[in-house]
C-alpha cells in the first residue's frame, strides 16, 4: 500500500469532523462527495444552502446529503459562538458586534466550531488566501502548547528508495516562517517530527537539522542558530531524535554520514530534514520535486493546537480529498 493510501486507511479507521468553509467552490464540494462516498470523514460544509444543493444537483453529487450543512447566515448558534469569541478576543477590544460580523465568515465559523469541540480539523484556500486562512486558526484556536510559531512540513516521496523511510521524507519549514530564530526553528523540528508520526506514519522519527556545514566544518553564524536550534529541541522534547548541523548528503547517505558525523545516531539515517530557513526550504523541495521527479504533498500547517490546513487555489479535487485525510490523521494526534 503506498503512502497515500495509507494516510487514507488510518482516517476511515478512526473517523474525524472535519469543516470544509468553501462549501460552494466546485472542487470543494466534489472532493467532499468523494470523501463522503469513501467514508473517509464526517464532513461539516458551510455555505449557502441553496447555492450547495443546486451545485451539488448540477455536479451529479450524491453523497452531499451526508454532510452537515451550516448556513453562516441562519446558523442557530450564530449568538452563542459571537458571545464565545468577543470574550475570546476581549483583550484585543473585539466587541459583540464585531464578532457577530465575523461569524458570518465561514472561515471563522468553522474554527469557532472547532474551538467548541463540535469538528477536529478546517480546511481552506480553494477560494481563500493563506492569510485568510491562518488568521482565524490563530485568532481562535491559538498554537499548541509550548509552540509559538507556525510552519509548514512536506511528504517527499521519491523513487529512490534508500532515503528517508523506503523513499519518504518529511521535511520543514516550506512554507509559513520566513527566517525563524533558533527557537522557531526548533519548534519547527519538533512539529515536523510530529507530522512525520501522525501523517507520514513514520514510527521512528529521526531529524537532521540542516546546515551548509557538517558538525564545526564552516564557522558562521547561521551555522551557530542550527546548533542552537538542535539543542533547544532536545530540551523541548527530550524523546526526539536529532542531530545538527548536518549537510545534506550527510543526513542522508550513511558512508557520507559515517565520513563526516563519526558516532552520530542521525547522520546518514535522517527521515525528517529540517531546513534552516524558509527560503532554502522552499527552494530546496521545488528542486526534488522537479529534477528528482519526487512527489511532494503539502505543505501541511504544523503548530496549531488543531489542525487548519491550506490549500493552494489552484488545487485539484484530489488534492482536497487526501488533505482531508491528511487533517484527519493530524486531528488524531491532537487528540492524545
Amino acid at each position: 500500500m503506498d503512502l497515500l493510501s495509507q494516510i487514507v486507511a488510518r482516517a476511515k479507521a478512526n473517523k474525524q469532523r472535519i469543516v470544509l468553509p468553501e462549501a460552494e467552490e466546485e472542487r470543494t464540494l466534489t472532493a467532499a462527495d468523494r470523501v463522503l462516498a469513501d467514508d473517509i470523514a464526517d464532513i461539516i460544509l458551510i455555505g449557502n444552502p441553496a447555492k450547495v444543493n443546486a451545485l451539488a444537483k448540477e455536479k451529479g453529487l450524491t453523497h452531499i446529503g451526508k454532510a452537515t450543512l451550516i448556513d453562516p447566515e441562519n446558523y442557530e448558534r450564530s449568538e452563542e459562538m459571537a458571545a464565545k469569541l468577543a470574550e475570546l478576543r476581549k483583550t484585543k477590544g473585539m466587541t459583540i458586534e464585531e464578532a457577530r460580523k465575523l461569524m458570518k465568515n465561514p472561515l471563522y465559523l468553522g474554527c469557532m466550531i472547532i474551538k467548541t469541540e463540535g469538528a477536529d480539523g478546517q480546511i481552506s484556500g480553494a477560494l481563500s488566501t493563506t492569510g485568510d486562512t491562518l488568521r482565524p486558526a490563530l485568532q481562535i484556536i491559538k498554537c499548541a502548547p509550548g509552540i509559538t510559531c507556525v510552519s509548514g512540513g512536506m511528504l517527499l516521496i521519491s523513487k529512490e528508495k534508500q532515503y528517508g523511510e523506503d523513499g519518504v521524507l518529511v521535511v520543514g519549514d516550506v512554507a509559513v516562517t520566513p527566517m525563524p530564530d533558533a527557537a522557531q526553528l526548533s519548534q519547527i523540528a519538533v512539529c515536523t517530527a510530529q507530522t512525520a508520526k501522525s501523517v507520514a506514519g513514520f514510527a521512528d522519527p529521526r531529524v537532521a537539522m540542516l546546515s551548509f556545514s557538517t558538525k564545526g566544518s564552516a564557522k558562521h553564524e547561521v551555522v551557530d542558530k542550527v546548533v542552537e536550534a538542535t539543542k533547544l529541541a532536545k530540551e523541548l522534547d527530550p524523546s526526539l531524535k536529532i542531530d545538527g548541523e548536518l549537510q545534506a548528503d550527510a543526513a542522508l547517505v550513511p558512508s557520507v554520514g559515517a565520513k563526516k558525523a563519526p558516532g552520530s545516531d542521525i547522520a546518514g539515517k535522517a527521515n525528517v530534514l529540517v531546513f534552516p530557513n524558509l527560503e532554502v526550504g522552499n527552494i530546496g523541495y521545488k528542486l526534488v520535486q522537479r529534477l528528482g521527479d519526487a512527489v511532494a504533498i503539502g505543505p501541511i500547517l504544523q503548530g496549531i493546537a488543531r489542525p487548519v490546513n491550506d490549500l493552494s487555489r489552484g488545487c485539484s479535487v484530489e488534492d482536497i480529498y487526501y488533505m482531508v485525510a491528511i487533517t484527519a490523521c493530524q486531528a488524531m494526534d491532537a487528540k492524545k
